[in-house]
């Protein structure tokens, strides 16, 4: 069994820190999550405890992208690689981006 280690971020990583709290932030600061957590009124201590989590797991993944570490990343691809038939199609959302072809009509 694989034990997976917790490493703290250096300040040579501090742009881990950063970037791992906005993706965060980008992931949960507006739509369904913050839907359901007004709908079921969910804690503030609760959010920040599922905020606080999605972090630690964004830094843990762009530590491992920044030292090319992809066995790490593919034995976490393959251990919660389930529920795939209840998944949608997946459709990139990026904030920003511009569909030139219905852009380019108007």
């Amino acid at each position: 069994m694989k034990i997976w280690t917790k490493i703290h971020i250096t300040d040579k990583n501090k742009d881990v820190n950063l970037i791992s709290n906005s993706l965060t932030n980008y992931l949960y600061g507006y739509g369904p999550v913050l839907d359901i957590a007004r709908k079921y009124k969910i804690a503030r201590k609760d959010i920040a405890s599922l905020n606080e989590y999605t972090k630690n797991r964004i830094a843990g993944l762009l530590m491992l992208y920044l030292a090319k570490d992809n066995k790490r990343i593919n034995d976490i691809v393959n251990k919660y690689n389930f529920d795939a038939e209840n998944l949608q199609e997946i459709i990139p959302e990026i904030e920003g981006y511009i569909n030139k072809e219905s852009n380019s009509s108007s």
